[in-house]
């Protein structure tokens, strides 16, 4: 069996079942949970990876995440997803929630963002699942020209409105 997935209503409450991934056909009003962290340095740059060739999108860069799993809330689904694919373990206390976007796709989704400050060393990041490659730090500015040049992934939800969100939330921690 592969991953799990609970499924949840248009409110985003769960409804007591579970999908398994890539087998479940969701129906009308049901979702799952997909997580995002966006990781800012103190030089207010963002932590993007490059994804393996091998996935979806292979090649292309993101702010880490993926889809949470049967019982864990989204806060555990970032911080297990950034261990996952980033070697960085980050606690709860240092995650702060930017927004929740709902996403009629298929399958059905509510995207959380999560924001992480912290400077983090080149030797930190390990890639442990192999899901990314390589990594860099960019400004806003270079995200948005790399977006624009199709260089990040499309279903990304991430720019300078959140961006400056996120800059707005970490002033005030």
């Amino acid at each position: 069996m592969g991953e799990l997935w609970d499924i949840y209503d248009r409110n985003k409450q769960k409804t007591g079942k579970t999908a398994e991934r890539g087998v479940y056909q969701f129906k009308e009003g049901e979702y799952h949970i997909v997580v995002t962290g966006i990781i800012l340095n103190s030089k207010n740059e963002i932590l993007i990876s490059k994804r393996a060739e091998f996935k979806k999108y292979g090649g292309m860069w993101e702010c880490n995440g993926g889809s949470i799993l049967a019982g864990e809330t989204s806060l555990q689904g970032i911080i297990r997803e950034l261990k996952e694919e980033l070697g960085i373990q980050f606690a709860e206390k240092e995650a702060v929630f930017l927004k929740e976007i709902r996403r009629d796709k298929l399958p059905p989704d509510f995207k959380d963002l999560w924001l992480f400050k912290r400077d983090i060393k080149d030797e930190e990041i390990t890639f442990p699942d192999g899901e990314a490659t390589e990594f860099k730090w960019v400004t806003i500015e270079e995200f948005i020209k790399m977006y624009n040049n199709k260089e990040i992934v499309p279903t990304v939800d991430f720019g300078k409105e959140e961006y400056e969100m996120a800059i707005d939330i970490m002033k005030k921690e």
